[in-house]
């Protein structure tokens, strides 16, 4: 097998309503599909696309799970914007060498790492 690219990431979530209020309304994103009569919503962020789902019992959230990191514009605008909306952070604020991160909870426990690049690493990996 060769792979070529990441087709999507997959979220499980248990109430797709209160997850979408989440991705949508505090995220900001903007849904590019829905599938499966509501248990499966899509978002397109740049080329790539980040999708929820409640499938059932063989699909469950997890805080120990996989996580997604979104590249935001602003780093700060980005948290004050996630406080304001009384998003959970998990991690408030991580400095590295090239990028800062926070982590937030979405309503499942679910973590999703807002991420920013240091302006001499735009093409970099934080690592």
């Amino acid at each position: 097998m060769k792979a070529k690219k990441i087709a999507f990431t997959g979220i499980p979530v248990t109430d797709i309503k209160r997850a979408r209020a989440f991705y949508e309304g505090v995220l900001g994103l903007t849904v590019s599909g829905e599938f499966g009569e509501g248990v499966w919503t899509e978002y397109e962020i740049g080329p790539d696309t980040l999708a929820i789902g409640s499938v059932g019992d063989q699909w469950k959230p997890s805080e120990d799970g996989t996580s997604v990191a979104i590249e935001v514009e602003d780093f700060d605008a980005a948290i004050k914007s996630l406080k304001q909306a009384k998003a959970r952070f998990a991690v408030e604020g991580i400095e590295s060498p090239v990028c800062w991160m926070a982590v937030v909870q979405d309503p499942d426990g679910n973590k999703i790492i807002i991420h920013k690049l240091k302006p001499k690493n735009e093409k970099g990996i934080c690592k």
